[in-house]
């Protein structure tokens, strides 16, 4: 799946040249907390965001000492321009949406304009990411039977979860998973429920297990 699957196409901005007052309305309006802000000429040139508006005057922002004149324009400027993020983070619209997630991580930002070459064409939110999550249906191949039940979980952890499972007992009776055995860490534990709980035809699943250093 890529950025152009999930993002939202209808894309609300403001110009630069728009005033912090309008922008902050657009915000409210639409229940966005963050706005593309686009040129005259089309181009993406910036992002302003509801952390853009924390340190304004008209929320008491403080007196700023000498060398911190860029925090003075932002907090007192009425413009945009003055206010938005001008080093913006941006995707194209064939990214996957893997990294889409790795660069809202990477830069700690909650949304990535999407562009086909100097046009931007979309917003990919968390909100977005979280509509896919609401969408996936549960894919599982594991075949029917204890057995491949077993196969499945024990691949599943070490594969997936990273858990190798040297000290782990698993025996699995009528689709109900039990664990005993030993397990490093409450992390661990936690993996190994939620390994087979993905498991198609598990009906339950029975922790037995020990922290090996409680």
């Amino acid at each position: 799946m890529k950025a152009k699957d999930v993002m939202t196409a209808n894309v609300v901005s403001v110009s630069p040249d728009h005033s912090v007052r309008h922008a902050a309305r657009i915000m409210l309006d639409h229940r966005i907390s963050g706005l593309p802000v686009v040129g005259d000429d089309g181009r993406l040139v910036g992002i302003v965001s509801e952390g853009d508006f924390l340190r304004r005057s008209e929320l008491g922002a403080p007196a700023f000492p000498p060398g911190e004149a860029r925090d003075y324009v932002k907090g007192h400027s009425w413009k945009v321009a003055d206010l938005m993020t001008s080093d913006v983070v941006m995707a194209d619209e064939e990214t996957p949406i893997e990294r889409i997630v790795v660069l809202m991580q990477e830069h700690g930002i909650k949304r990535i304009p999407v562009m086909r070459g100097q046009r931007l064409v979309g917003v990919v939110s968390r909100a977005d990411l979280l509509r896919v999550i609401v969408a996936a249906k549960f894919h599982d191949d594991t075949a029917a039977g204890d057995d491949a039940i077993r196969r499945s979980i024990l691949t599943r952890l070490q594969k997936d979860a990273g858990v190798k499972g040297d000290a782990l007992t698993l025996t699995v009776s009528d689709g109900l998973a039990h664990f005993s055995g030993t397990v490093s860490s409450q992390s661990e534990r936690d993996a190994v429920r939620v390994v087979a709980e993905g498991v198609r035809g598990v009906k339950g699943v029975f922790d037995h297990l020990y922290l090996a250093h409680p």
